[in-house]
């Protein structure tokens, strides 16, 4: 096997989501952010909740009224 072509890799690695839970875990980086973790997913937590990055869900929500509203008469 070569020598020296395999990055560090960190047994500590600090994990930290936008929730603000924070877990270490085995990484190539030291430090990792992520928005979205098990302790604030929907399907762990059971919550509807939609999670919306950028507003395409309420342009989606616009679009469908539309569509779905009667036409003039």
């Amino acid at each position: 096997m070569k020598t020296q072509i395999h990055p560090t890799f960190f047994e500590d690695a600090l994990v930290t989501c936008a929730c603000g839970n924070t877990f270490t875990t085995g990484s190539t980086q030291k430090r990792i952010q992520t928005e979205i973790c098990s302790v604030c997913h929907p399907f762990y937590t059971g919550n509807q909740r939609i999670v919306d990055t950028g507003g395409q869900v309420e342009r989606f929500r616009k679009r469908a009224a539309k569509a779905t509203a009667p036409a003039p008469a």
